[in-house]
């Protein structure tokens, strides 16, 4: 077999759709051990094992809620129950009884963290709208309640954006804001629009994607992750970390791929088709620029579009591929379906990994895999989204879209 061959128990019919679909779950197979029972996700290890020297996070607990609300939707057995579990650890351990809101993490033994993050309350968002339309018991409650702390705890109105993170008992606001926070708020406020039917979630994403567009436009079109509390750039924080998981020095190429999907997706669900698809275009068009080099994609790169950090990341792939596959489908566009499929093709070879299953979180930059940044395979949530993005229908959500199949 050369490189350049997918598997050839990954060949089915030239457009793939039999194999996404087997793919998406042999995933969520993959994804089950970590919801053993309603305490929260376990984090899983290379070959899908929990670890139990981890704790059950929040946003990883949140990401299955949501991935295995989308596989009941899709009629995939199983997946209610393993919902529901997920659900209840958000409803129940993660929960904060005293202060409300959710912990970062619990356990293991009695640890806890009791940061309260934007990031991890967007995820609580989402998975309990991806509940709501999974029709799952417990989830409409869970949906008010995140909505609710949403809304009075992240959200500022001043600026149309979420305010990053809070102490435990919700006392001291972080002088940091960032980015990541958001794309992830408009994502969940997506979600909550189709469970609720309430346009002011629509209206708030309106606001956050504009605002993040015009950053963009200034920086050349590579989005700005990190500000101050006055919402003004940090274009250097952690120079000295380029590694950083979730606050990594300089532009995120694959933050960009997301943010263009999003912006399509806000357009369906806002009823104006197109508002946005020129910035969309310029973003994927930038992210491709910089961080595509010829066999993968790097992580990180600088002001100038240097890559800084060339790891190759799982999620990074799977949404850019997953932002082709939307641009294909809006703009008609033959280039963007040809991406597309390259991309497919490379995901195939490089990330998906039939020996020990899911897909390599974390490649170096001679694409072997790596555990630098990510250990194990904790998240099937970038994966699950990408394969199902071609075979459902555009709209503001991926619940809303599996619900519209159905």
């Amino acid at each position: 077999m050369t490189d350049d061959a997918a598997p050839a128990d990954h060949v089915d019919d030239p457009d793939g759709r039999p194999w996404r679909a087997a793919e998406v779950r042999r995933l969520l197979a993959f994804g089950a051990p970590s919801l053993p029972d309603g305490s929260g996700a376990r984090w899983l290890d290379a070959r899908g094992r929990p670890d139990p020297s981890r704790p059950a996070q929040t946003w990883i607990t949140a990401r299955m809620a949501h991935t295995y609300a989308l596989g009941e939707l899709l009629d995939v057995p199983g997946c209610g129950t393993l919902a529901d579990r997920a659900l209840s650890g958000l409803s129940g351990p993660l929960h904060d009884a005293e202060h409300g809101g959710w912990f970062a993490s619990v356990g293991p033994g009695d640890a806890l963290d009791g940061t309260k993050a934007a990031y991890a309350h967007a995820f609580v968002v989402l998975a309990a709208s991806s509940g709501v339309q999974a029709g799952r018991p417990g989830a409409a409650a869970l949906l008010d309640d995140a909505l609710d702390v949403l809304d009075r705890r992240f959200w500022d109105d001043g600026a149309g954006l979420l305010v990053d993170e809070w102490d435990r008992s919700w006392t001291v606001l972080s002088t940091y804001r960032g980015i990541n926070a958001n794309m992830h708020g408009v994502e969940a406020m997506l979600a909550a629009a189709d469970a609720t039917e309430d346009p002011g979630w629509l209206e708030r994403a309106v606001r956050v994607t504009d605002r993040v567009a015009a950053w963009a436009e200034a920086t050349r079109w590579r989005v700005p992750e990190h500000f101050t509390a006055d919402w003004t750039p940090d274009l250097e924080l952690n120079a000295d970390r380029p590694r950083d998981p979730f606050k990594p020095y300089g532009s995120t190429p694959g933050h960009s791929f997301e943010w263009a999907r999003l912006m399509l997706q806000l357009d369906v669900a806002t009823g104006h088709p197109g508002r946005r698809t020129e910035v969309a275009l310029r973003l994927f068009d930038r992210a491709l620029a910089d961080g595509f080099d010829g066999r993968g994609f790097v992580y990180t790169v600088d002001w100038s579009g240097t890559p800084v950090e060339r790891r190759r990341f799982h999620w990074v792939a799977a949404e850019a591929v997953a932002a082709a596959e939307v641009l294909a489908m809006v703009t008609g566009e033959s280039r963007y379906g040809e991406l597309a499929a390259s991309w497919w093709g490379l995901l195939r070879r490089r990330f998906v990994d039939t020996d020990r299953g899911s897909w390599h979180h974390e490649l170096d930059a001679h694409d072997q895999p790596s555990a630098t940044v990510w250990d194990g395979k904790p998240d099937i949530y970038h994966a699950v989204q990408a394969l199902l993005v071609p075979d459902l229908p555009l709209s503001g959500s991926f619940a809303e879209s599996a619900r519209l199949e159905s």
